[in-house]
């Protein structure tokens, strides 16, 4: 099968998994997308926490927990390289390993950051994965065309600040249909 071209970028979007997903890692799944272009894209699942808390990983960097980060979930960002840390940041800063995805919003997988994360102004807002989500070149544009993902512009709200388990039905809402109504199957004339 010849890949798709990439004319167009996902970077800073929302995938949002169709009902009908077999992916059992993806079903349900908002996937944000830090990087889209003809070698492929990567992103990180936003709804979906693993079993680790923030508060273990302050605690393995021996940093006291802030309070904004006390019980919360550390998400399963994808399937790929679930042995380290990606944070979806804002600001950008200035850390060891960044991936600018906007002028406000970077992925830094560098540990500096954690230090970051507990000292004022330095990080205002973060998600926290482990592992993350990635595509090979035309993979992506494939399963759009094949009608497993939706894409909605990727909403800052939705990504730092709600409850993980409000964030899918907060990105459906963005594209004002309804769930019920959709399938999960592509319709070919």
């Amino acid at each position: 099968m010849t890949p798709i071209a990439t004319p167009f970028s996902l970077t800073n979007q929302f995938l949002i998994a169709m009902p009908g997903m077999d992916d059992p890692f993806f079903a349900g799944s908002v996937v944000y997308v830090c990087e889209h272009g003809e070698d492929g894209a990567m992103g990180i699942v936003i709804n979906k926490p693993s079993p680790v808390t923030m508060d273990l990983l302050f605690d393995a960097a021996k940093t006291a927990t802030p309070e904004r980060f006390c019980n919360e979930w550390v998400m399963m960002g994808g399937p790929v390289q679930v042995d380290r840390g990606f944070l979806v940041h804002t600001p950008v800063g200035s850390w060891e390993s960044s991936l600018l995805v906007t002028d406000y919003i970077a992925m830094t997988t560098s540990r500096d950051i954690i230090a970051g994360l507990a000292k004022d102004g330095e990080v205002d807002k973060a998600v926290v994965t482990i592992g993350y989500s990635s595509w090979r070149a035309g993979q992506l544009e494939q399963e759009l065309a094949d009608n497993a993902w939706l894409t909605a512009p990727a909403n800052t709200q939705i990504l730092f600040d709600l409850p993980y388990d409000q964030r899918y039905q907060a990105a459906i809402k963005l594209l004002n249909v309804d769930l019920a109504q959709l399938s999960g199957a592509a319709g070919h004339a």
